[in-house]
């Protein structure tokens, strides 16, 4: 029996598209927790009776992190979805929370970006230091405030993100570099904050269906603190 329930938005032969519990991980790690890959592989055995089922890993979402993701179910799709993921033709939407109020209501925000694999963490690097170090990446996104809240005295921003490249942890350090860091963001964020989940949340996903190329969108919405300030 599945102890965590999944929502599933969409399957067919090729996917599954569900909601990524936050505090899930995307695929298995060293930890006795159910991730996403086991709890579908064990819904194909449990309810179809597949043996050795095929479930594929195209893109990730941090543990803390929820929201939308598509998982292929055969190597031809999830090639296909690779690829696209690779070329930046699927669209990743996201829907955060941050300190403070943002100057602009949108904008775009360009950074050099170093990941510390021994830290796992990332950082922005200044694009004043010559030469720039090999492995900085450029890491751009945009974004939109939609609403603002007021809790115990202190602003915070409701932000629709769209990710023009995918880096690690990419919105959560280019948030914090630009003086907004993410509710309940523990690693990049203001320790103590009083949130015990991360304002991060993967709302849309759109990609070409890799069985006949139609072009399709799913969506979900937060359900949970620090969301629900905003509703």
């Amino acid at each position: 029996m599945l102890l965590t329930q999944v929502k599933i938005l969409y399957e067919d032969k090729e996917i599954f598209v569900v909601v990524k519990p936050p505090g899930m991980p995307s695929q298995q790690e060293r930890s006795p927790a159910m991730d996403m890959v086991s709890y579908l592989k064990n819904l194909l055995v449990a309810r179809d009776k597949v043996k050795n089922p095929y479930i594929a890993v195209v893109h990730r979402l941090d543990k803390p992190v929820g929201g939308v993701m598509v998982y292929g179910k055969t190597p031809t799709a999830a090639g296909d979805l690779s690829r696209q993921i690779a070329q930046k033709t699927a669209e990743k939407n996201y829907m955060a929370v941050v300190h403070g109020l943002m100057e602009a209501q949108e904008g775009t925000m360009e950074d050099l970006l170093i990941r510390d694999k021994k830290t796992n963490t990332s950082q922005v690097v200044s694009k004043k230091i010559k030469p720039v170090p090999g492995d900085a990446k450029k890491a751009v996104l945009s974004y939109q405030v939609i609403k603002t809240a007021q809790k115990d005295s202190e602003s915070y921003s409701l932000v629709k993100v769209r990710l023009e490249t995918g880096r690690h942890h990419q919105i959560r350090v280019q948030m914090s570099h630009a003086g907004h860091p993410l509710a309940g963001d523990r690693r990049y964020g203001m320790a103590g904050d009083g949130f015990f989940q991360i304002g991060l949340f993967s709302s849309a996903l759109s990609f070409d269906h890799p069985a006949d190329g139609r072009r399709v969108t799913f969506t979900a919405e937060p359900d949970a603190q620090p969301f629900l300030m905003f509703l």
